[in-house]
């Protein structure tokens, strides 16, 4: 058994290898052989264009093609450069311009924090001023207050000590004009100046 299996793998191998001698036999009659064309019978068409191409670009070398070429590149070039330097420029001058504007709003910053301070102490300096002008004021009332209530006590008391003066005179006047006469008179009056 071991024997067949190598007869076997070998037998197949001769068949697949007679298939493919058969079929390459069948391919080479089926096809036909051309003859490659010929420019004047002394060219292939490959030299006739590579030839062309060579004459194009002998005739371009010496019209200046190059020089063309290289003067529109470096046009191009210089362009771009002024395009780059003048990019360079507006990048400069708009981070000129943002510093700027950054110093601005820092200035405008500081600014606001001062006015605020100054309001602040411009407010606590007016409300000083009103307490101690409310003080002021209110001492004085209370001293015109308290001079206004001592007038009307000294003119109350001024017009009691009228009226009770008054009142002692009408009353001592009645007393003397009932209890003393004309006699009594007479030696009150020689008691005094005997006593000088």
């Amino acid at each position: 058994m071991a024997d067949t299996v190598p007869a076997i793998e070998e037998a197949t191998a001769r068949e697949s290898h007679e298939q493919e001698a058969h079929a390459t036999a069948e391919t080479h009659a089926g096809t036909e052989h051309h003859a490659t064309p010929m420019l004047l019978g002394v060219a292939p068409p490959v030299a006739v264009v590579s030839a062309a191409m060579l004459v194009l670009i002998a005739i371009a070398v010496w019209k200046g093609a190059h020089k063309m070429l290289t003067g529109g590149l470096d046009a191009k070039i210089a362009e771009i450069k002024s395009q780059l330097s003048e990019a360079k420029a507006l990048r400069a001058e708009a981070e000129a311009l943002r510093k700027e504007y950054a110093d601005k709003i820092a200035n405008a910053e500081k600014d606001a924090a001062s006015m605020l301070q100054h309001a602040r102490q411009e407010a606590d300096a007016i409300v000083a001023k009103a307490e101690a002008d409310t003080a002021a004021l209110i001492a004085r009332r209370e001293k015109m207050a308290e001079d206004r209530i001592g007038a009307a006590e000294r003119s109350a008391v001024s017009e009691l000590r009228n009226q009770a003066a008054a009142a002692a005179a009408a009353a001592a006047k009645g007393l003397i004009a009932s209890n003393y006469s004309a006699d009594a008179d007479r030696r009150l009056v020689d008691q005094s100046i005997g006593a000088l």
